[in-house]
């Protein structure tokens, strides 16, 4: 059976992966910690889903226009104005099924064979894989810890080729938590100056997760802001990563070309959850504050426990909810079956001896380092850094 060359383009997420072989072990009755999956352990906040109810029992059950209804765009462009200061008006919105929908539509959209999208390391898993889907270039810029895993100005430049069609990168960042101040995106803003032909792609879904200040959109510089798509959604900021909305902010002939897109794919999302987005969006943030309050505390207590296992250097999450410590030091080391050669192995190890799963740091561009979430209870957060203190003891 002949399947289309496609699949062979780009790999299953090992975000996803992870999850899967989490739930297997699972099911034969072993006590799983999930540290793998980037979704906050908390519920919905009661006033949304209270609007989800409303518009059940108001009828609000039909197809849905590709773009998303009026009063949906209109909240997205007064939750700019409010929390960025950014004008856009209905037609620079496009709502998707999930912020991953509305990042397929505008790499679709934008990429054609060949072309060049760089992304500074470490990255989202799926950035990589949508850039392949379109027959574009994947050019990878290495950022260490050592400068907070962001990429400098220098860097960019030197990657930008005549081939270079879009720069996408995330603040704050999954899987790093870097933050991006606003003296470093202007610093980035002087080499995309000096390049008018090259898109920015803005992932800020972790927007309202940040645990050093105001959020700072690179859309603020209103002489790139027409070559600039923010991706938003939201799943991590109000804990709506089932409902399944996402969207985008950009140039009206960009915008167009998403909707076009997703018009042959999904059409619109769901009215019901776009009922309940225009509540989220535009009345009480104080829930989604109170989440962003737990996760500042779970951030301390797992540095604070990271701190006390020999051989992980960890960067200080600056936003998102993830730690991403390299390992390297472990690899060479055994417990007399088990051998760590690297990432995957040590996440496999870490599953299979502490039953703790997390993500190698190789599905994000950064080999050494693994990914884990603080999006779980305090309890379970620390029942599983003892496991995986102990386990790492054992590798000599």
């Amino acid at each position: 059976m002949e399947l289309s060359s496609l699949l062979n383009r780009f790999s299953e997420p090992e975000t996803l992966k992870m999850a899967k072989l989490g739930r297997e072990l699972r099911a034969k009755g072993v006590d799983v910690i999930d540290l793998s999956l980037g979704e906050p352990d908390f519920d919905t906040p009661q006033h949304i889903k209270d609007a989800a109810i409303k518009a059940i029992h108001d009828n609000w059950s039909h197809y849905t226009p590709v773009a998303g209804y009026l009063d949906l765009r209109e909240a997205i462009c007064f939750k700019f104005k409010r929390d960025n200061n950014l004008d856009y008006t209905p037609e620079n919105i496009v709502t998707s099924t999930g912020a991953k929908q509305s990042l397929a539509n505008t790499i679709l959209a934008l990429v054609d064979d060949g072309e060049e999208v760089i992304i500074p390391t470490p990255y989202w898993v799926t950035y990589s894989e949508l850039v392949k889907i379109a027959r574009g270039k994947v050019v990878e810029v290495r950022t260490s810890a050592a400068n907070h895993f962001k990429i400098t100005p220098a860097q960019l430049e030197a990657a930008i080729t005549p081939k270079t069609k879009a720069f996408l990168f995330s603040s704050p960042c999954n899987p790093s938590g870097a933050v991006y101040s606003k003296a470093e995106l202007e610093a980035l803003a002087v080499v995309f100056r000096k390049h008018p032909g090259i898109f920015i792609i803005s992932d800020e879904i972790y927007e309202y997760i940040n645990f050093v200040g105001k959020h700072e959109s690179i859309a603020q510089f209103s002489d790139l802001k027409d070559r600039i798509i923010i991706v938003n959604g939201l799943s991590k900021g109000f804990a709506m990563t089932g409902w399944r909305l996402g969207y985008i902010a950009a140039n009206a002939t960009v915008a167009k070309a998403t909707e076009k897109l997703q018009g042959q794919f999904t059409s619109g999302t769901s009215s019901i959850t776009q009922k309940a987005a225009v509540v989220a969006l535009t009345t009480d943030l104080r829930p989604s504050m109170e989440m962003v309050e737990e996760f500042t505390r779970r951030r301390a207590r797992t540095l604070e426990l990271v701190k006390e296992i020999p051989g992980l250097t960890c960067f200080e999450p600056e936003g998102a909810f993830y730690i991403f410590p390299d390992v390297s030091s472990y690899y060479g080391k055994s417990d007399g079956t088990t051998t760590i050669q690297h990432a995957a192995d040590f996440s496999m190890y870490l599953l299979n001896t502490a039953h703790v799963s997390s993500v190698m740091g190789d599905a994000f561009g950064e080999p050494n380092c693994v990914r884990f979430s603080f999006a779980n209870s305090m309890g379970n957060i620390e029942k599983a850094w003892a496991r995986i203190k102990e386990a790492l003891a054992k590798l000599k």
